[in-house]
């Protein structure tokens, strides 16, 4: 009897934990329309990673103070790292991937984004001179094929040029991040990474705005959503809120419960409900190519984490964790 309801409780906490990463998924996936119904009232893109990144550091640290009661040491080899994840995988990859959405319609922008398992992968066969395994080659190719469709090379004037450059720098910072994540420190938990990456973001995007290097543009008209006119409160509440601050908080309570391995591929979701919100909100429907190219995309990654679950080695285990988008 004892077994049978402890079996039954892991059961509903394994569900309660599927929840949790497909809201997470969602909420991540969410925030590319947000940002461009905000960028198309007249703010730049800069501005739109400013307020997502300063209202959601001021969000966690709150949590972090109250979880952790205040007790919170970094060792300075942690606070490198935690630097450069706020500067490439908060800043950077939030800043390109706004760009990206700026031109481009989200699903494509998000797509681009989640390239960068491949780019890790020649990144690190290049590095370890050691070419990666069969079937993550395979992934690798069909992930690249899943790139063409999606961009449609041969048809020049088919997308954005520079919105392509923007998805792909995204891809690259992304892939950045996967490579920190690698190194994280004992003292650098999830949360402590999220709220302190979120803060070194928001500096960063603010000091650079300051200086003119990142344009920082708001305006206070309304936005269209569903074709419903609210104010311009009501995405940019929605980014730092629901975008990033719960989807950080729900996706970190189910790694702790489904493991990094089972969250990665929940994760992949996110493009699906980046497309669909994107459909719902903006009227953005992809186009046949771009969701075989998708389809594509989504099936390599599937293929090398699924290589890498048989066979882990150095070549391919970055390529799981948390999104930072």
């Amino acid at each position: 009897m004892a077994r049978t309801t402890s079996s039954a409780t892991t059961s509903r906490t394994l569900r309660i934990a599927l929840g949790l990463a497909l809201l997470s998924a969602f909420s991540f996936g969410s925030s590319g329309a947000m940002a461009r119904a905000l960028i198309d009232t007249g703010w730049t893109a800069g501005a739109a990673v400013l307020v997502r990144l300063g209202g959601t550091a001021v969000l966690l640290t709150l949590v972090l103070v109250i979880s952790r009661r205040g007790r919170v040491r970094i060792s300075l080899s942690s606070l490198r790292i935690l630097v450069l994840y706020g500067v490439v995988a908060m800043a950077g990859t939030q800043f390109a991937f706004f760009n990206a959405v700026r031109t481009l319609d989200v699903g494509v922008a998000i797509l681009l984004e989640f390239t960068a398992p491949v780019l890790l992968l020649g990144w690190t066969a290049a590095r370890s001179r050691r070419w990666p395994r069969p079937w993550t080659l395979t992934g690798a190719a069909l992930a690249l094929l899943g790139l063409a469709c999606v961009i449609e090379v041969w048809h020049t004037t088919a997308v954005d040029l520079g919105g392509v450059v923007w998805g792909l720098a995204a891809a690259v910072c992304l892939a950045a991040f996967f490579v920190i994540s690698a190194r994280q420190e004992a003292d650098l938990p999830p949360l402590v990474m999220a709220a302190g990456g979120t803060a070194v973001g928001a500096a960063v995007i603010g000091l650079t705005g300051a200086i003119g290097v990142v344009p920082l543009g708001f305006a206070t008209r309304d936005t269209l959503l569903a074709g419903v006119a609210v104010g311009w409160w009501v995405p940019a509440l929605w980014l730092v809120a629901v975008s990033t601050g719960i989807a950080y908080l729900t996706g970190i309570a189910a790694i702790h419960h489904l493991g990094t391995r089972s969250a990665s591929f929940v994760a992949l979701t996110e493009v699906l409900f980046a497309a669909l919100v994107a459909w719902a909100l903006l009227a953005q429907l992809p186009g046949a190519w771009q969701l075989v190219g998708g389809a594509l995309i989504v099936s390599g990654i599937v293929l090398v984490q699924r290589d890498e679950a048989v066979n882990p080695d150095e070549t391919t285990t970055a390529v799981e964790g948390a999104h930072p988008v």
